[in-house]
């Protein structure tokens, strides 16, 4: 048993992730499920470190061993890439693998709304990718950047910890750095970005006071700017920006944010009827009423302006539910477990069997 042979088995079983810790067997996720490799043998702490070392440089094992954290990404030819984040866990060595597939699916495939289409014809302001982790917010936002690669010539400039999908530059320049390989912090490389002749800037994640700062930034002086949050919806995506900042700097983020937003795509990954995982996806457009809303510190009412704002191509995550369950890609028990409304939802109408529709509906299957 080798790290690579178990990583092979995980894409053949089509496993979003790998779980290697010890007193278990290896574990792999499919369809959101947690299920056991009962043909291998559970994972003592030596062999959880002979499976994971095996792939680390020497410098990535000082790293890992002062750090206690390491995050990194492997490629197995012929199988695609893993973005694999290390730990321990009361004293051992533990691994979660992510399986990153090889092509960058398209914005029609994971269905993303008309209104991300229209987001990358952008020029510039923030765009912001939103959810808890293993939300598919990483797909969604690599399928937006090549989409805008595949459309028209720009330059674009990746900060990513670690690198996850592969661009192949088509109309684009794409130039990927890579947080300790590529860069020291995303501070710095945000600080001396604009003197690379960006026109898109895709910060991986906007983790802390200074990336989010820098990020805002850069939004303002004419850039596009895309980024990823790990927030639960757009209201609390906003809250959680200007709450990040002390006190005195707040009204000054919330009238930068008011004018730099473009738009934000919360999404979370649930479990497609008959099989695979399907995004339900709340979006804000940042619209005159949303920018005053914002300035003013009004974040509460901004919920309801969403819920009215289809028009503007906004929808609530309960709509969204209502349109998935409606069209038979997911279960009405997990429309319900989901939604903040349940009758929002439903109406309390009984709907036709999510079961019997599913067939009719092709998904991506995160």
């Amino acid at each position: 048993m080798t790290l690579t042979t178990l990583l092979t088995t995980a894409a053949t079983m089509k496993a979003s992730d790998l779980h290697i810790f010890v007193g278990k067997r290896p574990i792999v996720r499919v369809s959101g499920q947690l299920t056991e490799l009962s043909d291998q043998p559970v994972l003592t702490n030596a062999l959880a470190q002979e499976l994971s070392f095996a792939v680390l440089s020497a410098h990535q094992k000082e790293v890992f061993t002062e750090t206690r954290e390491l995050d990194l990404s492997y490629e197995i030819e012929g199988i695609g890439r893993f973005r694999i984040n290390m730990f321990w866990e009361k004293g051992n060595v533990g691994l979660v693998a992510r399986l990153i597939p090889e092509v960058v699916p398209s914005m029609e495939e994971i269905h993303l709304p008309q209104i991300a289409f229209d987001f990358t014809k952008k020029k510039d302001g923030l765009i912001l990718i939103t959810g808890p982790a293993g939300s598919g917010k990483s797909t969604t936002l690599a399928s937006m950047i090549n989409g805008i690669n595949m459309d028209r010539g720009e330059n674009i400039i990746t900060l990513e910890d670690p690198i996850e999908f592969l661009f192949h530059p088509q109309k684009s320049i794409i130039k990927q750095r890579q947080l300790g390989q590529d860069m020291l912090s995303f501070q710095e490389s945000l600080k001396y970005v604009l003197r690379q002749d960006p026109n898109i800037i895709m910060v991986g994640e906007m983790r802390d006071l200074e990336t989010i700062a820098a990020t805002i930034t850069l939004a303002e002086t004419g850039h596009l700017v895309f980024a990823t949050l790990h927030t639960y919806n757009a209201a609390q995506t906003i809250s959680r920006i200007i709450d990040v900042f002390p006190p005195s700097q707040q009204q000054q983020i919330r009238l930068q944010l008011s004018t730099t937003l473009q738009g934000i795509v919360s999404q979370r990954l649930l479990t497609k009827a008959g099989g695979g995982r399907v995004a339900v996806r709340e979006v804000l457009v940042n619209t005159p009423a949303i920018s005053t809303l914002i300035r003013d510190n009004k974040i509460q009412q901004i919920q309801s302006m969403i819920q009215t704002g289809a028009d503007e191509g906004m929808m609530t995550m309960d709509q969204s539910l209502r349109e998935m369950y409606e069209s038979g890609a997911i279960t009405e028990e997990d429309a319900r477990a989901y939604a903040t409304n349940p009758e929002s939802v439903f109406n309390g109408q009984v709907k036709e069997s999510a079961t019997k529709k599913s067939k009719r509906m092709p998904m991506y299957m995160f």
